[in-house]
């Protein structure tokens, strides 16, 4: 079927439906009339020879072909998106907008702080949404339009994927104010020989310390695995057990505690921290004014 023939905003009604999972909620997003959208998606139906979506109660779910095609027509749609208006200017001062941003939870607490204050000074009508993406799942979001940026450590991504380091920062130890074997300083052995808590969203496989301690041929025992560095934190005050964590979101989530911040006792690689972006959205004005808003966040911090 030559191109010439279709209309593409049958393509923004389909990814409307498959996003939403409802004619009703599809036609308030594109503030269309419901009998508009129901019209477009027979005409898509036709189209491709198939239902594409199946309603199950309330729902309106997608069928195979449906999700085989999805992420090439939301790229196809964004690509087009940018390029209508790459040469257009931004005014983040007049611009009504919802980015989305993928941060890893221990990142929220330094970022968004200084993030939110630029964003509401210039940008009223900009709103921003922090959500968790599973790191396998970055280039398909990020090449679909579904997140503008992420924030997360160094990552083995494709070439498509842009990144820029924006801060370095260094790991440290916490242990509680009254532990009777550390008080103000920590060496190696000390560390090896007690018991520490490991905060890890995944369920399995070791931390990044691990990884640096078995260069060296040491092991420490892992007491604890939790998912959270708050929580790791007050059991930290509680118990004998220590937490090896980034320094800027130690003095952050210890603050109520009062544990020992200690240096980490042997050579650890620096945390850095990188932002990514498509390269679809490299020369995208309203994309470009947030990647600056971040890089400025995070100056003159630590993470």
């Amino acid at each position: 079927m030559h191109l010439s023939r279709v209309d593409l905003n049958l393509f923004t009604v389909f990814v409307a439906i498959y996003t939403e999972g409802s004619v009703t909620r599809a036609s308030q997003q594109l503030n269309l009339t419901q009998p508009a959208i129901s019209h477009a998606l027979n005409r898509l139906r036709q189209l491709f020879n198939d239902p594409l979506f199946v309603r199950q109660g309330q729902m309106m779910v997608s069928t195979p072909l449906a999700r085989s095609i999805i992420e090439p027509v939301r790229h196809a749609l964004r690509g087009l998106e940018v390029t209508l208006t790459e040469n257009d200017k931004f005014d983040p001062a007049m611009a009504s907008k919802q980015f989305n941003l993928a941060l890893r939870d221990v990142l929220e607490s330094t970022a968004l702080p200084p993030l939110m204050e630029s964003i509401t000074r210039q940008a009223p009508q900009i709103d921003l949404a922090a959500i968790q993406v599973e790191r396998r799942e970055l280039v398909s979001e990020l090449a679909a339009g579904s997140l503008d940026l992420a924030i997360d450590m160094l990552l083995p991504l494709p070439n498509e994927i842009r990144r820029q380091k924006v801060v370095q920062g260094n790991t440290v130890v916490l242990a509680r104010r009254d532990h009777p074997v550390i008080q103000g300083k920590l060496d190696l052995d000390t560390y090896i020989h007690a018991e520490h808590i490991l905060a890890s969203s995944r369920r399995k496989g070791m931390g990044l310390e691990d990884f640096e301690l078995s260069r060296l041929g040491l092991q420490r025992r892992i007491r604890l695995r939790c998912q959270h560095y708050f929580a790791a934190c007050r059991v930290v005050s509680q118990t004998d057990l220590l937490l090896t964590m980034p320094e800027g979101y130690a003095r952050i989530a210890n603050e109520q505690f009062n544990n020992q911040i200690l240096p980490l006792p042997s050579s650890m690689p620096s945390w850095d921290v990188y932002l990514y972006w498509h390269q679809n959205v490299e020369n995208d004005p309203a994309n470009r004014w947030l990647r600056q808003q971040v890089i400025e966040a995070f100056q003159n911090q630590t993470v």
